[in-house]
C-alpha cells in the first residue's frame, strides 16, 4: 500500500514534480499550495487531469507555510480524508539572486520565514500525528550550497538553506525514538526542469545593487551559463523527484542523498560531517541516535 504524503510548494518546480511521481509509484499524495482557488488555479486543474489521466490518487491542498493556520488546516484536511499522515515533504522555497549588501534586512527575515520557519509550522501541525502513531518519515528538500562550493550573489538563500539543514538534522535526532526517520535530499543546481532561477528574487535596494555591476557585470548570467555547461545529460530536475520518490519507497531509509549534476563537494564535506557527528553522539551516550 502507498504512503499518504503531503509535499508542500508543489505548485511548480520540484514539488509539482515530487507529487506526479509519488503518484504514479502508488502513493496518495496532495500537494500543498497558497492561491489553489487564485493564482495556482491553474496548478490545481492540471492536477486534477493528471491524476483522471493517470489513476493517480494525487490532489491539492490550500497550504501556505507562511501561516500556521493554513498549515493546520491542510494537515487537519489530510486527517479527515484519509485516516492518517505518513510522509512530510519540506519542498517550499524561495530563491533570490543579487549582491549580498543590496537585500533589506527585511528581505533577509521573509526568505527566512518560508524556507525555515515554514518547515516549522509545517511540522508543529503534522508531527503530532506521526508521534501517536510512532512512525513517520520526514523528507527535506535542502541545497548542495550548505557544504558544496557556492557562486557569490545567493547568500540570503544559501544562508536560508543552511539554516534549514541545521533544523532538519536536530529533528532527526529528536524524532527517531518516536520511529519517525527523517532524509534529506540535497540537490545541486539545476538549470533544466524547473524555474526557480527565472523566478528568483531580486534586491530591494537596486541602486546599492547597480554599484556591484560595475566590478561584478553580468555574474548572476555568467554563472548560471557555466553551470549549464557543467550539467551532464541526465541533469534535469525530475532527478530530484526520482529521489524523493526512491527515499518515501525505501525500506531502509537514508539520512542523506545528493543529487548534484555539478559535482560541487557537498556530498564529500557532508560525510564528514555527519560522522563527525555520530561519532559525538556515541560520546554523550546517545548512540541509538546515530
Amino acid at each position: 500500500m502507498g504512503e499518504v504524503t503531503v509535499v508542500t510548494g508543489a505548485s511548480s518546480g520540484f514539488g509539482a514534480l515530487a507529487v506526479r511521481r509519488l503518484g504514479l509509484a502508488g502513493h496518495t499524495v496532495y500537494a500543498g499550495m497558497r492561491a489553489t482557488t487564485g493564482r495556482n488555479a491553474r496548478a490545481v486543474e492540471e492536477l486534477a487531469a493528471f491524476a483522471a489521466e493517470n489513476d493517480a490518487a494525487v490532489h491539492a491542498v490550500e497550504l501556505d507555510v507562511q501561516s500556521q493556520e493554513s498549515a493546520d488546516a491542510a494537515i487537519a484536511t489530510i486527517i479527515a480524508e484519509q485516516g492518517h499522515l505518513d510522509v512530510v515533504v519540506h519542498n517550499a522555497g524561495h530563491m533570490v539572486t543579487g549582491p549580498a549588501e543590496a537585500f533589506t534586512p527585511e528581505q533577509y527575515a521573509a526568505l527566512y520565514d518560508v524556507n525555515v520557519l515554514g518547515t516549522q509550522r509545517v511540522n508543529r501541525a503534522a508531527l503530532p500525528h506521526l508521534r501517536a502513531r510512532r512512525s513517520g518519515h520526514v523528507v527535506w528538500v535542502g541545497s548542495s550550497s550548505t557544504r558544496g562550493g557556492t557562486p557569490p550573489y545567493l547568500a540570503p538563500y544559501f544562508a536560508a538553506k543552511a539554516a534549514m539543514d541545521a533544523v532538519a538534522v536536530s529533528y532527526r535526532a529528536e524524532l527517531l525514538r518516536f520511529g519517525i526517520e527523517t532524509t534529506i535530499v540535497v540537490p545541486g543546481a539545476f538549470t533544466r526542469g524547473t524555474n526557480h532561477f527565472a523566478r528568483s528574487g531580486t534586491p530591494a535596494d537596486t541602486s546599492r545593487a547597480a554599484e556591484y555591476e560595475e566590478l561584478y557585470p553580468g555574474l548572476v548570467d555568467q554563472v548560471g551559463a557555466r553551470l549549464a555547461e557543467l550539467e551532464p545529460p541526465w541533469a534535469d530536475a525530475g532527478a530530484v523527484a526520482d529521489a524523493i520518490v526512491s527515499v518515501v519507497d525505501s525500506a531502509s531509509r537514508p539520512f542523506r542523498v545528493h543529487v548534484d549534476p555539478s559535482s560541487d563537494g557537498a556530498e564529500v564535506v557532508n560525510a564528514v560531517a555527519d560522522r563527525v557527528r555520530g561519532e559525538f553522539l556515541r560520546r554523550v551516550d546517545l548512540a541509538d541516535l546515530v
